[in-house]
């Protein structure tokens, strides 16, 4: 059987720390098992050695898109997608550059996708000590984020109705799932072509909730496999005030759009009440995301607004 041709857009910002990490994960087996087309290397006006550090990388059919400004995780993916464009493979690897693919990986994923209908393949993610990173999530709904809200999100998770999932044990399962986390996601090329590029102006994080969940709105099913293990790092979005902001905000906005406005300001009265227990409980984080809430002018706007 032929192996599948797949691309890999890496999208990078500052990310000298974690590329070569990354890319030698595809060299030492992670794509091992499929046809690599590509490894497009978009850099969103890294002031690192982000660029440089990709163009001296060997052994992987790599080449470097920079951005004149950083636009955001979406317009990354968006350029990636461009770049190949003119030689389609049958999928595209979006990954996140703080991400290491184990061994066959892209393989296992390419073979999950190879199903009429099935759009998206997520991976198992795990951390870099090997822990899972749970990565499953739910349809944000407005009883969802009542209850995170007042009893948090592990106890939303047992009652089936909090965004995120916590349970190892569905994480051991392959399954449909709504959306996953967006560090890691082989997409069908007739997906792409299909539902068209990503919604910039989410800049950073809901981005990709907001594709699968469109990919879904046009017949598209988002399955979770498994047996395809990448490791992410991740977590800036936990401490940093301004990034907790802007991933806070960007769920309204997202709510918003799909359910009104109306909707929209339920849900967003329910993620005040739960920052303002977590601010009182002397969380930076929280403190940051009601004041992005209770008032826009201290919204962010331009991804050049975290320096």
């Amino acid at each position: 059987m032929q192996a599948p041709t797949v691309a890999v857009v890496v999208i990078t910002y500052n990310s000298a720390a974690d590329l070569p990490a990354c890319l030698d994960s595809l060299r030492n087996g992670g794509a091992e098992g499929v046809d690599l087309t590509d490894v497009v290397v978009v850099d969103n006006a890294s002031s690192d050695a982000s660029v440089e550090l990709a163009k001296a990388t060997t052994g992987l059919p790599i080449s470097v898109v920079q951005l004149l400004e950083n636009a955001g995780y979406a317009a990354g993916v968006n350029a990636g997608v461009d770049a190949v464009r003119g030689r389609p493979p049958e999928a595209v690897m979006v990954l996140n550059p703080d991400c290491r693919l184990l061994p066959g990986a892209l393989a296992t994923l390419a073979r999950a996708l190879h199903v009429p209908g099935r759009g998206v393949v997520a991976p198992r993610l795990i951390n870099p000590d090997g822990t899972l990173q749970p990565s499953l999530r739910r349809v944000p709904t407005l009883r969802g984020v009542v209850v995170e809200a007042v009893l948090g999100g592990r106890v939303a998770d047992r009652l089936d109705v909090g965004e995120l999932v916590f349970a190892e044990e569905q994480h051991a399962r392959a399954g449909v799932t709504p959306w996953a986390t967006g560090a890691a996601l082989l997409m069908d090329w007739q997906l792409l072509e299909s539902v068209g590029p990503w919604n910039e102006d989410f800049l950073l994080y809901s981005e990709e909730t907001e594709y699968l969940l469109r990919a879904g709105d046009h017949g598209w099913s988002t399955w979770y496999e498994p047996a395809a293990v990448v490791e992410h790092r991740g977590g800036d979005s936990g401490i940093n005030p301004s990034l907790a902001a802007l991933l806070t905000v960007n769920r309204v906005v997202l709510f918003e759009q799909r359910r009104g406005s109306v909707a929209g300001r339920m849900y967003s009265a329910a993620l005040v009440l739960g920052m303002a227990i977590r601010a009182a409980a002397g969380q930076r984080t929280a403190r940051a995301s009601l004041g992005a809430l209770l008032f826009p002018s201290r919204r962010i706007t331009s991804l050049a607004q975290l320096g």
